[in-house]
């Protein structure tokens, strides 16, 4: 969940990065009593998401500018459309306005591209999911927009639920011992409430990994790694629905529908966040001359 917390750690950061001792621009070149309207503008057709962080950069420069939304979080919107329409003293509205756009245009083009994976994988039951490659610092904003395009979190961080990979398991395994005996070490210890995942990337590894839970901890998800697709088709045969089956791997538009067509439970991409182009959006900002000096404003 986005938290006004979130959005205020992220964006305080990002005004204090572009304007650390004011914009120096705005305050010699734009009248201190000009005010300013601006429109939100799509260049291109999207999904929506992150109104708040958009206003959020506005209102953190200068309380008095107000934001008025116009579309709400995970609606699509077209070409031309205003998005959202800001108002107040023309300085604050300047100086916020490549932050807000930075971040809105990330969350909208995360979004879109999330919206994509979604529909290509409509009425299979495949659930598409993000991954931890994310932007550092920006992980909460980037998996809202995920949301927003119809998507679904992975687990948040390192700490939320024990994800064992080829590594882990290599270094389990280090001493001789079989991967089911070692994990079942490892995981003695652990709460019954934890959500345990495996990755494996063979057909073979799959039974001695299940073999490795028992009554108080249980292997809850499989991933199958950079699988073909013959071999994810009998990863679900061989899993029958004992453990959630995961999809990884070189996941891409052109083949994510013939992979959810095997029967996997969650497909994680982490294109919908490394990859996302920026939308097109822009701020088309216009003066209210009645409530200035007459000096005019740069565009």
């Amino acid at each position: 969940m986005l938290t006004a917390r979130h959005i205020d750690r992220v964006v305080e950061a990002a005004l204090d990065e572009d304007a650390p001792w004011g914009d120096l621009t705005s305050a010699y070149l734009i009248p201190a009593d000009a005010v300013a309207t601006a429109d939100l503008v799509a260049r291109e057709a999207g999904v929506f998401s992150g109104g708040d962080v958009f206003a959020a950069a506005f209102t953190r420069t200068d309380p008095t500018i107000t934001v008025a939304l116009a579309v709400a979080d995970s609606a699509p919107f077209a070409a031309g459309q205003v998005l959202a329409t800001v108002s107040g003293p023309a300085r604050g509205v300047l100086t916020a306005e490549r932050v807000a756009l930075n971040l809105v245009q990330r969350m909208c083009g995360i979004a879109t591209l999330t919206a994509r994976y979604v529909t290509a994988v409509a009425g299979t039951g495949a659930r598409i999911a993000d991954t931890r490659k994310t932007t550092p610092g920006l992980r909460a904003l980037e998996r809202h927009a995920v949301r927003s395009g119809g998507g679904h979190n992975h687990r948040y961080s390192l700490s939320d639920a024990v994800m064992a990979k080829d590594n882990h398991l290599a270094v389990l395994t280090a001493g001789g011992g079989d991967v089911t005996s070692a994990l079942r070490d490892a995981l003695s210890a652990l709460p019954h409430t934890a959500h345990v995942e495996v990755e494996v990337d063979r057909l073979d590894q799959i039974e001695p990994v299940l073999a490795a839970g028992d009554a108080t901890v249980r292997i809850g998800t499989i991933m199958l790694d950079n699988f073909s697709i013959d071999d994810l088709r009998s990863g679900v045969a061989l899993i029958s629905h004992r453990v959630t089956v995961e999809a990884s791997g070189g996941v891409t538009l052109d083949t994510v529908a013939e992979i959810a067509a095997t029967g996997v439970d969650v497909i994680s991409v982490g294109a919908l966040t490394h990859s996302a182009r920026a939308l097109d959006l822009g701020l088309d900002v216009r003066l209210d001359a009645a409530a200035t000096t007459g000096r005019p404003i740069a565009d």
